[in-house]
């Protein structure tokens, strides 16, 4: 049975209350001359902001879950210096994508995302960074196309490095059982750095989850797996790991752990003064970071490239390096 035409929402009316919401956010947070593209793939019409030198490296965002391509907005400016940003919304889910192929399977997402970055006429050099869940398909994307890509940043991706833990869980449920209260108290969990220092912040992203589940259509998300030793071990795109120290989806510690143990491309540090938030609360340091990874040349063992001491407090963590907050 072919999808309504404004799938992934529950009618037409719940799509254009969406889409005049989200171009009003926009309006207020998202650079002027920042350009909009919506790119056809076989899975439906994927909405992307463009932003940037148009003679830049291009550089793909990948949102979290739940969340559109207005997630970057702390960052945008800073990443679309000298870099062709691509902020994408996820095809099937919240935002200005419209979804005319199920989404099935992670080979499903796999083969839209490719079919995207054709589209956008990015054939290879591509950088590809991704947050919480854009971060779990961007590391897949990864093994399944590394010639495509020049280098992956992954912001404490979900799943992918160690499995959510119990107290996720446990806040999670909590969440599902309650939601008009549990949605607050959770948020306000996971992004308890911001829920300090920018509650306005959390406030819009409790909002945007409240009109999301009451427009677009109860779906089974597909979730990327915990990644195997082998599958890390065989990663060749060099790669930057960053997670808060405050990250409540897994120890962040145990994480930066794993990598160095079995992912000889990836550089995992740990950024302080942030959990699940730290694109927000640590932007500058974050942006800094990242822009830092990406502009190195590949050296070293499984070509990745060596981090800078002179902006990273190395040592700080026994599991590995930390970035120096600001």
């Amino acid at each position: 049975m072919p999808l309504p035409e404004y799938y992934p929402y529950r009618s037409k009316e719940a799509r254009d209350r969406c889409f005049a919401y989200l171009e009003n956010r926009a309006a207020k947070v998202w650079p002027a001359d920042s350009r909009e593209q919506v790119v056809a793939t076989t899975y439906g019409r994927t909405f992307v902001r463009v932003t940037g030198p148009a003679v830049g490296p291009a550089l793909v965002l990948l949102h979290g879950a739940a969340a559109t391509s207005l997630m970057w907005s702390p960052n945008i400016s800073a990443l679309s210096e000298n870099f062709r940003t691509f902020a994408v919304d996820q095809i099937g889910e919240f935002g200005k994508s419209i979804c005319t192929r199920p989404i099935r399977s992670l080979a499903d997402l796999l083969a839209w995302l490719d079919e995207l970055f054709a589209g956008l006429d990015l054939v290879r050099g591509i950088n590809l960074l991704g947050l919480s869940y854009g971060g779990a398909l961007a590391v897949q994307y990864a093994l399944k196309f590394p010639a495509k890509l020049d280098k992956l940043v992954l912001l404490a991706p979900g799943n992918t490095v160690l499995h959510c833990g119990i107290a996720f869980w446990m806040h999670f449920i909590y969440m599902l059982m309650f939601w008009r209260r549990g949605v607050p108290l959770f948020m306000r969990w996971v992004f308890a750095d911001a829920a300090k220092r920018d509650p306005v912040w959390v406030d819009s992203v409790i909002q945007d989850l409240f009109l999301n589940s009451e427009s677009v259509e109860r779906h089974r998300a597909v979730m990327p797996p915990v990644l195997s030793d082998a599958a890390w071990h065989s990663l060749k795109v060099p790669t930057l790991f960053l997670a808060g120290e405050h990250e409540v989806i897994y120890p962040p510690e145990r994480a930066v752990a794993r990598l160095k143990r079995v992912a000889p491309s990836v550089i995992a540090e740990i950024v302080p003064g942030a959990g699940h938030d730290l694109t927000v609360v640590q932007a500058q340091a974050v942006n800094r970071r990242i822009l830092e990874f990406l502009r190195q040349h590949e050296s070293g063992a499984g070509g990745a490239s060596a981090p800078d001491d002179s902006t990273s407090g190395v040592g700080s963590k026994d599991s590995g390096a930390s970035l120096s907050a600001t």
